[in-house]
């Protein structure tokens, strides 16, 4: 699993070809006050019912609040077979205050 910065996915972001998918596992109220566009949300509570639908054949970045729920998950799907995880090092509020000070924070 790797460590991936902000400015990393920024990057990754910005290229026309965008080769992963960005898995949110926050809760509803939490992307209530601010999401990254082109996340599929499935809050962590629900990844063990819920990860068969996520691709195993394409990179996955994991992003949650600060960072720890996401490890978590990626920690999980690692253990279900996953093989091309990313954790946001410091999830959403780092993207914020890093990458989009505009976005709303919590």
């Amino acid at each position: 699993m790797r460590q991936l910065t902000v400015h990393e996915l920024k990057a990754r972001l910005d290229e026309e070809k965008k080769d992963f998918t960005l898995l949110d596992v926050r809760e509803p109220w939490e992307l209530n006050i601010c999401s990254m566009p082109g996340a599929i949300s499935v809050p962590m509570r629900a990844i063990p019912a819920r990860y068969l639908e996520l691709p195993k054949d394409q990179e996955i970045v994991v992003v949650c609040h600060h960072g720890v729920r996401s490890q978590q998950v990626a920690n999980y799907l690692e253990r279900q077979g996953f093989n091309r995880l990313n954790n946001l090092v410091g999830g959403i509020n780092a993207w914020a205050h890093e990458v989009d000070p505009n976005m709303s924070t919590y």
